[in-house]
Parts: C-alpha cells; structure tokens; sequence
C-alpha cells in the first residue's frame, strides 16, 4: 500500500500578522493531519480539544481514533497536542532534539517552583508527567514515512516526508505557518530562531511538491506553476 494522507482538521492562527492583526482574535489550533501506510496510522498535532477531533475524525476518516497507532507533534508547544490524551494506546512521537529542549524548558520552571501558584505548579507537575510518556521519533515511519528535520519554529521542529511514487509531500508544521506565509517565503514572529526557521522554510520549499502548513490547509509549492 503506498502512503496516504489526509487532512483532518485544518488549524488557524490566533492573531495572523499578515491579515493585520496584532492580538489574539480567535482560538488558535494546529493543522491535524492522518498518514496511513500498511497497517500503521499516524496522527500528525491533534490540536483539537478531544470530544471536537473524535467527531472530525470520523467525518473525515469513517474510523474512530482508537485505530491511531502513533501520534507524531511537530512541536510539543500545547496547541499542537491538546487532545493527545484521548490516544492513550497509540505512541507518542515528537523529535529527539524538541523532546530534549521542552524537558529543559519544563525544569527550569520546576526549578523556580517557590516562584509558581498551586494551579500553576499542578499544571507543571502534569504536563511534566505527560511529556514523559513522548518518545524520540524514529527516522523512518514506514517505506515512505520520514521525519523531516525543520527547526527554528521551536528549537527541535520537526515534520514528515511523505515520499509516493510520483509526488514529494512535507508535513510542515510551523515550519510553513499558512498558506500565504509560504507564498511570501516569509515565517512565524514567534521563530526560537528565525535564520534556522528561514533556512527550513527555504529547504522544504525546494524538495516539497505539496505542503500541508502548520495552521491553514495544503498546497502545492510555489514553484509549481499549476495551483
């Protein structure tokens, strides 16, 4: 079986600074995207809060998410796995160098825990349990399955390379934030780093024939002269 896709719900930004907004003006959630190839089902960022992705799930798919075998975060930032939870039997993939920095990042807030309230430290103590249940992602998912190193977004971003016989498509992430962004070759102001994330911006640009963004829908690569 060759490698499949499907877009299951497509994100969107909370404030979107092409379109001249400034501050939040909506309930920002990830692009969620499900990849099948043989028997394995990957759930790419299940953003939305779980009893909304369970009913688009099965909208989009006629499967309930209890098929989901993997799940695989561009970025362990929260939106990106907000509904994680309701695959508790499926693994939990993210990027060996994204895993290592948010463990980093989550004890150092542990370190100033004199400094948090009891909801903000309950909050820590959990989202410390949870990471711990990620695993560095494999190189390879299946035959054509790869992860797709993209960092600067966040320090260890990452999306998948999907790679059928006749068509290169990149799983982005905030790597390629919308549609438009991609058009203007332009990035996310929230970049960790923003020479990296141009720089990854730049790569996928060249290999990708099809993009799926990390808040908007797919598209085909600019230099495709067809979309």
């Amino acid at each position: 079986m060759s490698v499949e896709f499907c877009v299951v719900s497509i994100g969107a930004l909370s404030h979107n600074r092409l379109w001249g907004e400034a501050a939040p003006v909506r309930t920002a959630h990830a692009t969620t995207t499900l990849v099948c190839e043989d028997k394995r089902m990957v759930l790419v960022d299940p953003s939305l809060p779980a009893a909304a992705l369970s009913a688009r799930f099965n909208e989009r798919t006629g499967k309930h998410l209890s098929a989901v075998t993997d799940v695989f975060c561009t970025t362990l930032r929260p939106v990106h796995r907000r509904s994680i939870e309701a695959m508790p039997k499926a693994n939990w993939w993210c990027s060996e160098p994204e895993l290592e920095s948010y463990r980093d990042y989550l004890a150092g807030l542990r370190g100033s825990a004199d400094r948090l309230g009891t909801d903000d430290l309950a909050a820590l103590e959990a989202d410390l349990r949870l990471i711990e249940r990620f695993r560095p992602a494999p190189e390879q998912f299946g035959r054509q399955i790869g992860q797709y190193p993209l960092a600067g977004p966040s320090p260890g971003c990452a999306g998948l390379l999907l790679s059928p016989a006749t068509t290169t498509i990149i799983i982005a992430g905030d790597a390629a934030l919308t549609v438009e962004h991609v058009r203007r070759g332009q990035v996310w102001e929230g970049c960790t780093d923003t020479e990296k994330a141009l720089g990854s911006l730049e790569d996928l640009l060249e290999l990708a024939d099809v993009i799926v963004p990390g808040h908007d829908n797919v598209t085909v690569a600019p230099r495709q002269q067809w979309f």
